[in-house]
């Protein structure tokens, strides 16, 4: 059994995390940590969770909680998940990061961490999403300069990254599909007016509303037809149970950086 930690073991996807771990029969509960002041701290991890005391104290120290656990899932912020890097690699333990909107110093600092560390980092871990990734690279190619992209995500008004993690991943699929510099082609929503839509950009729009689980929508514009690709999350399960996945398959992989591609087995050979 794979002994599994949780960063921010008493949050919302936290909790989520947890319960899919204990259902998983691959994965057993390795341990979890909180921030300093919040007052799970010292609680129970299984009541705090919601699943019956099961002799795991919620620690804030990552380091200390590593002793017990082969790999970590961390949801959680870039700067909280530089510090979870630091003690896994410090530990030699594996790491699944669902978190997004690092930095490029933050992610060269992760690709070098891989040379000696098992890590799955991904934006999305939703099966599905990882399926329409691929989808959506495929369709662009066949469809090609004759179609115009736009891509339309939804989160509920907590989330504070935007454009999503998922839909730069998607942006970033569909650009290399076409053979496109993302950097030059993007346009971040629009506002006012303009000479009209150039064939080379690529679309990427944000709402922020509710409680939207996510929401990810690639539409492929021709003239005459629309061809739209559409993937509604309706609960965070389908993310924490990809995670606890990723993390029963990163414990017997060779240190690197891998996705849910990788882990999904739908990395093109």
């Amino acid at each position: 059994m794979v002994k599994v930690a949780v960063v921010g073991v008493a949050g919302r996807m936290g909790k989520v995390i947890s319960s899919c771990i204990v259902d998983s029969p691959d994965t057993e509960t390795g341990g979890g940590t909180e921030m300093a002041g919040h007052p799970a701290l010292g609680q129970d991890l299984g009541e705090i969770v919601g699943l019956g005391k099961n002799g795991h104290t919620i620690l804030q120290d990552l380091a200390a909680v590593l002793d017990g656990a082969d790999v970590v899932i961390d949801f959680s912020t870039p700067d909280s998940s530089m510090a979870t890097l630091d003690a896994v690699v410090a530990k030699g333990k594996a790491v699944v990061f669902g978190t997004t909107g690092f930095s490029d110093e933050q992610k060269d600092k992760i690709n070098k961490a891989a040379e000696t560390t098992r890590i799955v980092l991904a934006p999305n871990m939703s099966i599905g999403v990882n399926v329409l990734f691929k989808i959506a690279g495929d369709v662009a190619r066949i469809l090609g300069d004759r179609y115009d992209v736009e891509i339309v995500e939804a989160h509920h008004k907590f989330k504070k990254d935007a454009p999503s993690g998922t839909a730069v991943k998607l942006s970033e699929i569909v650009a290399s599909a076409l053979d496109r510099n993302l950097k030059e082609v993007g346009v971040y929503g629009r506002h006012g007016f303009s000479d009209g839509r150039t064939v080379e950009e690529i679309g990427i729009h944000t709402v922020r509303a509710g409680d939207i689980v996510g929401e990810h929508r690639v539409m492929f514009g021709g003239m005459g037809e629309t061809l739209e690709l559409y993937h509604r999350a309706q609960s965070r399960d389908t993310f924490a149970r990809g995670a606890v996945h990723a993390s029963a398959w990163l414990v017997d992989q060779k240190p690197g950086l891998y996705d849910m591609q990788d882990v999904l087995g739908l990395r093109e050979k």
